[in-house]
Order: structure tokens, then sequence, then C-alpha cells
């Protein structure tokens, strides 16, 4: 296993300006050589979600019955004999559920060394022990605990559990994520790692996505607060600024107009 593929990001953009550049003189260098090129080094980093134009399948807003996950053939698989998530906690009853996502919303992690890292987490991986280094997005201990009074929140990255649990462990210290979903809870639709929110056992009217990733909410825009992408932008607030927001949000009776009027502007 490549050991940088156990993290599901978006890629940096400073990143990419470096790898157009040099792409770029390597084919002015050799413009009368007409061949097939490799993926550039940093495209093979991450599982990257580049394909915003997905087509979603048909909406579902129903939690009566778990919709089966599409696979790439068109073929439909036994549905899973229970949703991703638990029932409901007796003190998040009457709150919605917001999913958080965790690469580049919530902090930015890399292989490469970050003399500021708030974290370092060790991964093994066939047999080799790999060091993540992990900064935390501004204002995400202020956010995360806000969220946790006013919703029913879920982790759900489509990283490996064994870099997202460790990370998780040390980014919550308050106990605000009810449950962690990973990868493998995941629908992998046309080249990218999709979250259904129909498979979670909620009501949709009162689930909310946060992500920064169109691709990852493409069954289920109507849900979606976007976020942008983060790296490294210490003077970000982005997180901080979204707390009004969500606040007011909690206390509508559904979240489809609310979002809807979102999207608008």
């Amino acid at each position: 296993m490549d050991h940088t593929s156990i993290i599901t990001q978006v890629s940096n953009p400073k990143e990419e300006e470096i790898i157009s550049f040099n792409q770029e003189k390597v084919s002015q260098s050799n413009s009368s050589v007409k061949k097939q090129r490799s993926p550039g080094i940093f495209s093979t980093f991450f599982c990257c979600f580049r394909n915003y134009n997905v087509e979603p399948p048909a909406s579902n807003n129903t939690t009566t019955s778990l919709p089966p996950a599409p696979e790439e053939n068109g073929t439909q698989p036994k549905p899973p004999a229970r949703f991703l998530l638990p029932e409901m906690n007796i003190s998040d009853y009457g709150k919605k559920c917001v999913v958080i996502d965790l690469d580049e919303t919530l902090v930015h992690s890399s292989f490469k060394p970050i003399s500021n890292a708030d974290f370092i987490v060790p991964v093994e991986i066939d047999g080799t022990v790999h060091q993540v280094y992990v900064l935390k997005r501004p204002h995400v201990d202020e956010f995360l605990q806000k969220m946790g009074e006013l919703f029913e929140c879920v982790l759900f990255t489509a990283s490996l559990a064994k870099y997202a649990d460790p990370v998780a462990d040390l980014l919550d210290q308050w106990g605000v994520f009810r449950a962690r979903l990973f990868r493998e809870s995941c629908v992998f639709h046309r080249g990218n790692y999709v979250k259904d929110l129909s498979r979670l056992g909620r009501e949709l009217s009162n689930v909310i996505i946060l992500d920064n990733s169109p691709a990852s909410y493409i069954f289920h825009p109507e849900n979606a607060v976007p976020v942008q992408s983060w790296f490294d932008d210490l003077s970000d607030t982005e997180l901080q600024d979204l707390l009004p927001f969500f606040e007011g949000l909690s206390r509508e009776e559904e979240v489809y107009g609310v979002l809807q009027n979102l999207r608008g502007r």
C-alpha cells in the first residue's frame, strides 16, 4: 500500500502550481516527443476529489430502508443489515445531525515534516511506521465545542481509520463526535469517495454535511454547507465565522429552506 493513500485530501494549490510549472517546462523541452505522461508526484500522494461533474443518482429522502450503494458497473449490491449510525443518544434527541469532514476542513495533514505541527501521529503501514504531521485549522477547538452543544456531530472522512482515528482522538478532547465514519463507509462512485447521507439512519431533512469537497456530497447537495479547503493559512477565520449560521440553523424546523438560501447566495 502506498503510505500516502491512507489520507484522502484535495491537493494544495501551491503544490499544484509547482507541478504545473515543472510539467510545462518539460513539455516545452520535449515538444517533438508525443507520449502519455505519468501523473505528477503530488497527484499520487493523496486520493483527490477532482471530478466535480459527477452525476448524482436519483435522490431518496426516506430513511425507512437503507438504499444500496451504487457501483461502477451499475449493479446494485445487497444493502447492509443496518444503518451506519447507531441509535441517537437520549441527550441528542431533538438535535439535528451534522456530518463533519476532517482533512482540509478541520485539519491539514502531511507526510512531509511541518515545523509547527500541532500533532505528529505515527501510522504503521506494511510493517513500517510513518509520521503524519497535522496542523489544526484556526478556531477549530472553539468550533467543535460549540457544535457539540448544538448538534449530534459525526466525523465522516474518506481517509482510513488507522490515520483518522488517532487524529480524531487528539483533536476532539471534549467527545463532540458521537460516531466516526471512515473510508469503508463511503460509496465509491465514478472515481470519488461519496458520503451517502441516506445511509446514516437519520431523517435527511435534519442532516447537514460540512465538507470542503463538493464531490463528497454529490448525492445530497441540498444538505451541504460548503467550506473552503484549508492548508496552512493561520489567519483563516471560516470556522469561527460559521458559528452564528449554525446557531441559527440549529433552531430551524428543517434544514432545506435555509440551505437553499445559502446556495442562492
